[in-house]
């Protein structure tokens, strides 16, 4: 029985730490927006380990051009631009405890898409208090992915005319649209039937590991 309690244990655990990390990615939403939309995005910062996150920098993507941010208490924005004055990097920074373990923080900004359809990715940078400073700015698939938002002229983000009217005599003050809620929704959606199916996993290798243990004592 003993080897069969062993199994369970590294199963369970391999199980929910994978669980854990599927949901700890730094990202940015919506993953999908109009060309040449005035955007409202959002910096999603997971903390995933027993230090505070106290500084993200996020850079910003070629083609994407930024406009403003909404301010959070006890964060600092820094911005660093180019020579022709375009923001390539926004820096929030803690001005106090900052993210502590198993809370997250989201950061909002508003910035304009490039005129041609693109795949655009958000590398972004996540400082520990102890040191540690976690680059996400891996492919699709690797354990340290940017986050990936599609402009494409599908997409109904931004679709109604008088936002891009507001946008283009300056006005940047936007609601959150019903298709960025409902991407989001359908995002974290996902992510909650990812840990149940992982669990239902766990208990079936759980329940065939006492099995195989249980014929092994009868032999």
């Amino acid at each position: 029985m003993k080897n069969g309690t062993k199994l369970i244990i590294g199963a369970l655990a391999s199980l929910f730490l994978f669980a854990g990390s599927a949901n700890a990615h730094v990202t940015v939403n919506p993953s999908s927006s109009a060309p040449e939309a005035w955007e409202t995005y959002t910096l999603k910062v997971p903390v995933e380990k027993e230090s505070s996150t106290t500084k993200v920098a996020l850079k910003v993507p070629e083609g994407i051009t930024f406009s403003s941010y909404q301010p959070v208490p006890d964060w600092k924005v820094t911005t660093e631009k180019d020579k022709k004055g375009h923001v390539k990097t926004v820096t929030w920074e803690a001005t106090g405890d900052g993210i502590a373990a198993g809370q997250f923080q989201q950061f909002t900004f508003v910035a304009q898409n490039p005129k041609d359809e693109a795949d655009i990715a958000w590398d972004a940078f996540q400082y520990y208090a102890d040191g540690e400073i976690v680059e996400w700015s891996g492919e699709e698939g690797s354990d340290l992915p940017h986050s990936i938002t599609e402009i494409t002229a599908a997409s109904k983000s931004n679709e109604d005319s008088s936002v891009h009217e507001h946008a283009e005599k300056g006005d940047h003050s936007h609601s959150d649209s019903v298709d960025k809620s409902k991407s989001t929704d359908k995002e974290e959606n996902n992510d909650q039937t990812l840990i149940i199916i992982l669990g239902l996993l766990s208990l079936i290798i759980s329940i065939i590991a006492l099995t195989i243990a249980a014929r092994k004592n009868k032999k």
